[in-house]
């Protein structure tokens, strides 16, 4: 079966309340308590987005995430009561598309659930090609120097935003308005994400040639790089 969102956590009153909450407005939600429930549930079935918790009860989050990583590339959104900056980096760095900080308000982290899946719906037109950097839109898939890029969903829809918005410099609020589709995203998870596509697709990721950061304003992508 396929649900849209499996919820991870160990606090079982908290993920119950969260899928029931979802599921009464129509976003089809179950969850799993553990990383071994987790495991069980991708043996028979599949989901369009997972919330993560860190702390799991028989084992680290990061660690779970690394694993569903090597596997699949559906939107992962950690859900954590870690408050270190530490955290959010290692969360956004391994794989992680957002860290959300509980508690949480049950309506906000709807409107971002359901922003998500309605980004990861949506596909792309076209391609863009220059010598050393491909992308097929529709495909989602990127080559760089001749070789496979591997990108999550959402790091491969901010890379083609900004590639058919190439040449414009595009606000940090474009964005999260553009790529999240919500309001809920801040400059951290942004930068982050900027990062792991430039170590992706740059020949050298501390002179970066096709994202270019605009001081204090936001981004441009600037093709040709030969």
């Amino acid at each position: 079966m396929t649900y849209d969102c499996l919820v991870i956590d160990d606090e079982k009153l908290l993920a119950d309340s969260t899928a029931e909450y979802f599921n009464l407005f129509g976003v089809k939600t179950t969850v799993a308590y553990s990383a071994s429930d987790c495991r069980s549930f991708f043996g028979e079935n599949s989901a369009r987005l997972l919330l993560l918790d860190i702390n799991l009860g028989d084992g680290s989050g990061f660690a779970l995430c690394k694993e569903l990583r090597a596997a699949t590339e559906v939107p992962i959104l950690f859900i954590s009561a870690r408050t270190s900056d530490d955290d959010q980096v290692i969360a956004l760095s391994i794989g992680g598309d957002d860290y959300i900080q509980k508690p949480y308000s049950l309506s906000v982290l709807l409107a971002k659930v359901k922003a998500v899946l309605k980004r990861c719906g949506k596909q792309g037109g076209a391609a863009y090609s220059d010598g050393w950097l491909s992308v097929d839109f529709n495909a989602r898939q990127a080559m760089a120097g001749g070789n496979p890029v591997k990108l999550t969903a959402l790091e491969f829809k901010l890379l083609a935003y900004l590639i058919q918005n190439q040449g414009r410099m595009i606000s940090k609020q474009e964005l999260f308005e553009k790529v999240w589709e919500d309001k809920f995203t801040g400059d951290g998870t942004l930068n982050v994400h900027i990062r792991k596509i430039r170590e992706a697709i740059e020949r050298d990721a501390g002179n970066p040639e096709y994202i270019l950061t605009i001081w204090g304003e936001g981004y441009r992508f600037q093709g040709g790089a030969q």
